[in-house]
Formats: structure tokens, sequence, C-alpha cells
């Protein structure tokens, strides 16, 4: 049975939100009902003792990552995407470790999306130049979270939760149109069409398991 719209729209949905990191990835697991929204954990992924194996670290990303996709069973992955800055390596580094994380939601067939930091920023503070502490102050005050120590590790969750947010506000028009939303974007930026889309053509409809 196919549901309409409206009533589409009020069924639950879980999202995942991931701001990638090498030493700290911020994870959040929020689950969406209309305009209700309930923050279902927000942490991160601490790999500051595995020093400088990148190859471990990205193992680890992916472990995690499986274990709180098996967890949640989140219908969508909001990822936030690498900043780009002046040290190549840092940039390579931190590209494999999201790529590992979309890896992981693609393998159970789970749709993903990325934000630009800017645009998290703006969807959630109203100013795409807010700091991590902004960000986290918005989010407590709009989720009526309990207050949170600000160690950095805190605000890589508090980031995660951010990107969860954005892609709600986004109301999932990315995703739900599936092949549509990316055709539109072609359409709009012709220019683009040499680049690779297979990751983005990733089916919205992920299999639940049996009861």
């Amino acid at each position: 049975m196919i549901l309409p719209l409206a009533s589409a729209d009020l069924l639950p949905k879980v999202i995942m939100g991931v701001d990638p990191g090498t030493q700290i990835m911020g994870y959040a697991v929020i689950e969406v009902q209309g305009q209700q929204v309930n923050v279902l954990r927000y942490d991160v992924i601490d790999m500051k003792k595995l020093g400088t194996n990148h190859a471990l670290k990205l193992k680890r990303i992916y472990e995690r990552m499986t274990e709180l996709i098996e967890e949640f069973l989140p219908d969508e992955l909001a990822i936030e995407a690498p900043f780009f800055g002046v040290n190549v390596q840092s940039m390579l580094k931190l590209g494999r470790a999201q790529g590992v994380a979309i890896a992981a939601c693609l393998s159970r067939q789970i749709p993903y999306v990325e934000y630009a930091p800017t645009k998290v920023k703006q969807a959630v503070t109203g100013s795409g130049n807010a700091t991590k502490e902004q960000v986290a102050h918005m989010l407590r005050q709009t989720l009526k979270l309990p207050p949170i120590e600000e160690a950095p590790k805190f605000l890589d969750a508090t980031d995660a939760l951010a990107v969860a947010m954005c892609h709600h506000y986004q109301k999932g028009n990315n995703v739900k149109a599936g092949g549509k939303s990316w055709g539109k974007f072609l359409a709009d930026n012709p220019s683009k069409l040499a680049a690779p889309v297979a990751g983005k053509k990733a089916t919205a409809a992920k299999k639940k398991p049996a009861a």
C-alpha cells in the first residue's frame, strides 16, 4: 500500500548524523515524526589511543558505524563534507574517514547526503560562521538537552547532532525523491555531468528485518 505524502511524512524516521574525524568522530541519532524530534543518542568514536595507525582508525570507524547501524536501523545518513584546508595529507585522511562511514551505510542500503559545514551552521544557528560552542548552545535550546561539558569531544558530538538536524530541516527532500532529485540537480548543474554519481543513487528504501 502506498501512503499519501502527508501520511508518509508522519511515519517515524531515524536519521544518523556524522561529523567525520581521524582523532574523534562525532555521531548522533535522532528519530523524527512530523515536527517532533527525539534525540536517541549523540556521542563520539574516540580513536586517539590508536596512535598514528590510520588503517586501524578506519577499521574502528567501520566497525563502530556498523554496530550503530544494527542498533538504531537508521533510514538515512547525513554527513558533513570535509572542510578544504591547507594540509593536503590531513584532507586525504579525513576524506578516507568520511568514505568509510559512508561505505558502512551503503553496505546496509542506507542512502546518504553530504552537507557543507557552513550549511549545517546556517541551518541550526542562522549563521554560517557560528562557532562549535554556539552550535551546541542552540541545539540545547532547541532540543531541550541537558547541560553538557563543552569539552572538544562533546562538541564533536553536538556537531554531528547539528548535521542530523540540518538534514531534518531539509525534510529529507534530497533522498525522498530518489533518482529524480539527483536528475534535477544534474539538469540545474550540467557541468556536474562528468562527476561520479553512483553513491548518490542509493535507494531510499531500506529492507527491515523480518518480524
